[in-house]
């Protein structure tokens, strides 16, 4: 047998194992089964044997197969991956709300790690990180060249220890350096604030295991005092993940049963409606925090704030209470990731993070690459003026939003624009085209990190509407 069959069976055997291990449920099935390419397998092993004969250093087999694996995933959208050990470790402590690093959600760019958002109260944040900023320098170590995870796994680290960020922004002429001291993030998701006129503000930053529980807890705080006369919900800059939690967080406002989202992919087990019901929103435990919910957590007024790092699990939130009209949504168009990632356990505690979906809005909406439109566009500052935010259409290989439902639904309508005044909310807001903005405040100094700052705009709109709101209810 000859060195090149041997190599094209060895192949043929790896990705024939890959494909057996992925336990697809529509590859079980006689229409979906495909014959392996063998004039690309060929041209694969020839590839691999040119590589393992000429290369100017010896390179193992795993780091081969690692590589081409890593290669394959990557090139399909931003968000499937390769994760080696420790990467599939880390993200099964991620979504328990506590691991090591700097606090950043990262997609890659041209071969750059590019920042989604920085996460509220981590080291990213605190030293000024921002949406948008392309990090070219790990340290010594240029990001051109290594993979996403790689370049995770050297942002990661033993807390204490300093790591310097090399990055460029738009509209900065020079390269921006940024030292930064990890340490371990422990992310508290929701966070929430009775204000001294009697309404609430509740805010989830990202989606986690006990998310869900978290905001009824926080409900039934900001409820203790009396009735609440508004509630507003702060998804802003909420980079998304679990979606369990997610419709966990729905179900702690529409009535139960509701549908929140579906997903549809080409796999039978890909296909699926989530419901707010506890067999969709519980996982691994039958404590059913939603029994524990104050009263009037679904019918108080409610605004949803949403800006451009608004982003997966904050997004099916949104959608689903703008669709069933439960609350305002005010802010910018979101991030507009419309996609459902499967992780898929392989052989070494290893894993891939594969995009098996796309979900929909309960009314059939798509969000994936077009974002949730606000019911009301309330820039970021009263000024108006905005920085460009990355979103999901900016990315490599996003995936398209090819849904004709987002037109039958009129989502392509302009949502009304409040002026840039502080003037009040007029009856009938113009239309006007939706923007976004990262700018500090009107004084020019960086916007205060204080838990429902007078000095937000946002949210300071946010509560001129729901004050009316109170004023038209409470007249005969």
């Amino acid at each position: 047998m000859s060195k090149w069959k041997q190599a094209g069976l060895l192949c043929a055997g790896v990705l024939g194992g890959v494909l057996i291990s992925l336990q697809f449920s529509a590859l079980a099935e006689k229409e979906t089964r495909t014959s392996l390419p063998v004039e690309e397998l060929r041209t694969f092993a020839e590839v691999f044997n040119a590589i393992k004969k000429g290369y100017v250093e010896p390179v193992g087999d795993k780091a081969l197969i690692t590589h081409a694996i890593s290669g394959m995933l990557s090139n399909l959208d931003p968000h499937s991956t390769y994760l080696d050990a420790d990467a599939f470790k880390d993200l099964q402590v991620g979504t328990q709300g506590e691991f090591g690093g700097i606090g950043i959600e990262v997609g890659m760019e041209d071969g750059l790690v590019k920042v989604v958002s920085p996460i509220e109260d981590t080291p990213a944040d605190r030293a000024g990180v921002q949406p948008g900023d392309l990090i070219f320098k790990i340290d010594d170590t240029l990001v051109k060249g290594l993979t996403l995870t790689e370049a995770v796994k050297r942002m990661r680290g033993k807390p204490k220890s300093q790591i310097r960020l090399s990055i460029l922004r738009k509209g900065e002429a020079k390269p921006v350096d940024i030292t930064l001291t990890r340490e371990v993030i422990k992310v508290q998701s929701v966070k929430s604030k009775r204000l001294d006129d009697g309404y609430g503000y509740l805010r989830v930053t990202s989606f986690q295991e006990n998310t869900g529980a978290a905001v009824v807890k926080h409900l039934n705080e900001l409820a203790k005092p009396g009735p609440l006369k508004g509630l507003v919900l702060d998804l802003r800059n909420d980079p998304g993940g679990l979606l369990n939690s997610a419709v966990g967080v729905s179900a702690a406002f529409l009535p139960p049963d509701s549908l929140i989202t579906s997903t549809d992919g080409r796999a039978n087990d890909a296909k699926h409606e989530f419901h707010a019901s506890p067999e969709d929103y519980l996982r691994g435990t039958r404590d059913d925090y939603i029994k524990r919910l104050p009263a009037e957590a679904r019918t108080v007024p409610m605004v949803v704030l949403v800006n451009g790092g608004s982003a997966s699990a904050s997004e099916i939130v949104a959608g689903a209470l703008q669709d069933y009209k439960r609350a305002v949504v005010m802010g910018t168009t979101t991030f507009g990731k419309g996609s459902v990632q499967t992780v898929l356990p392989l052989p070494g505690n290893t894993a891939i993070k594969l995009t098996t979906a796309r979900y929909f809005t309960p009314s059939g909406r798509s969000i994936q690459a077009k974002g949730i439109d606000p019911d009301i566009v309330v820039e970021e500052t009263a000024n108006g003026s905005s920085r460009q935010r990355l979103r999901e259409a900016n990315l490599d290989h996003h995936l398209e939003n090819n849904s004709p439902q987002n037109h039958a639904n009129g989502t392509d309508k302009e949502a009304p624009a409040i002026p840039s005044s502080k003037a009040p909310l007029p009856a009938q807001p113009k239309s006007g085209e939706p923007k976004d903005s990262h700018e500090d405040d009107e004084a020019g100094e960086p916007a205060s990190r204080e838990l429902a700052s007078k000095k937000d705009y946002q949210l300071t709109q946010a509560l001129n509407l729901l004050k009316g709101m109170q004023i038209i209810r409470s007249k005969p």
